[in-house]
């Protein structure tokens, strides 16, 4: 590659950036029906080896995707809601507790001034604005409804992510045969072996990754509801969504459901039970689920995972958290690639 051509390719980068700095609002529907679109194809191509049709597949595949999806929608939402609301109207008792209770043994035994630690002023914002989170929908949608730009956005989106979905799904290996064909046949050896790479290392973590947030999820909720803790659903779902970053899930939710059980039950046995359902969950999580669904050659560091998504959102906002991760393990993928090259030339012997 000439100087000419580098520099080119350089300026190809910046510009390409830039659009999707620019576009990235519209990109956002684009990048979810993508996003689905790469998740369902493994099971588009099982069906059609049972010489189920390309279309029948794909239509089989699509139904299901939407079907779990707006199930989970109909029935988490509410219940998720009426959890916030909860925890909302419990937060000024909590406080109460902690200014009556933990504050003065904070100034007995630490020296702690209690303005420091006085929580009048967040009890009387938690207070004031309850109403406010208690009707997070309703609000939502009055809001929405005001403007009717939005109201014809959020439409949009609902048509167009699930249309571009079924098209990425019907041709998503014509599509990929066509990429294919636009490489230099000079590079297609290596510019093919680069993609196997990071087609293996995103649908690790996807098709893995998703799963394994699923069902330690699902474990947490299940245990917690076992144990009794009334904000069962909210935190094992946050502990499931952030357990993406190794150890994070496990640290916030134990953490949450401990202090939401000690004030709700005022015993420590019930910490036990906390303790005994996130130790389970994490032993299930690396004997059996991430050893069977994700693998071992993901290979994305913690900090680089995190950095990704708070770097992607600041960038691009939702549409840059969807990209952070994809665009994190390619560069990972490249970054090694550049790495054995460097290995192997000269100026790493000399």
């Amino acid at each position: 590659m000439t100087d000419s051509q580098r520099w080119l390719a350089l300026a190809g980068v910046v510009l390409a950036g830039g659009v999707l700095y620019l576009l990235a609002p519209v990109l956002t529907p684009f990048a979810v029906a993508a996003l689905l679109a790469y998740m369902g194809d493994p099971l588009v191509d099982q069906l059609e080896q049972t010489r189920l049709s390309r279309t029948g597949a794909v239509v089989t595949v699509f139904v299901v995707i939407f079907t779990v999806l707006l199930t989970a929608a109909l029935v988490l939402v509410p219940l998720l809601e009426q959890q916030i609301v909860s925890l909302v109207r419990r937060l000024p008792r909590y406080l109460d507790w902690v200014q009556t209770n933990l504050v003065p043994a904070l100034m007995t035994n630490l020296g702690v001034e209690r303005e420091v630690v006085a929580l009048t002023a967040v009890k009387d914002a938690v207070v004031r604005n309850w109403q406010q989170a208690g009707g997070m929908l309703i609000g939502l949608v009055a809001d929405v409804s005001k403007s009717g730009v939005a109201v014809a956005g959020w439409a949009a989106n609902g048509i167009l992510v699930p249309v571009v979905t079924f098209y990425l799904l019907r041709d998503w290996d014509l599509l990929v045969a066509r990429v294919h064909e636009l490489i230099p046949r000079q590079f297609e050896t290596g510019v093919s072996r680069l993609a196997k790479d990071c087609d293996s290392v995103l649908a690790e973590f996807f098709r893995g990754q998703v799963l394994v947030m699923v069902a330690l999820a699902l474990i947490y909720v299940v245990g917690l509801s076992i144990v009794g803790l009334e904000l069962a659903l909210l935190i094992g779902l946050i502990g499931g969504l952030v357990s993406f970053v190794p150890y994070l899930g496990f640290l916030v939710g134990i953490v949450m459901a401990s202090v939401a059980a000690f004030f709700q039950f005022q015993e420590l046995l019930p910490l036990v039970y906390v303790a005994i359902v996130f130790g389970i969950g994490q032993l299930i999580e690396a004997m059996l689920l991430t050893p069977l669904l994700v693998g071992d050659r993901i290979g994305l560091h913690p900090v680089a995972v995190i950095f990704a998504v708070l770097a992607g959102g600041q960038l691009f906002g939702f549409f840059g958290v969807l990209l952070a991760l994809p665009a994190a393990a390619v560069i990972m993928v490249l970054l090694r690639y550049l790495h054995d090259r460097y290995l192997m030339s000269d100026l790493y012997h000399t």
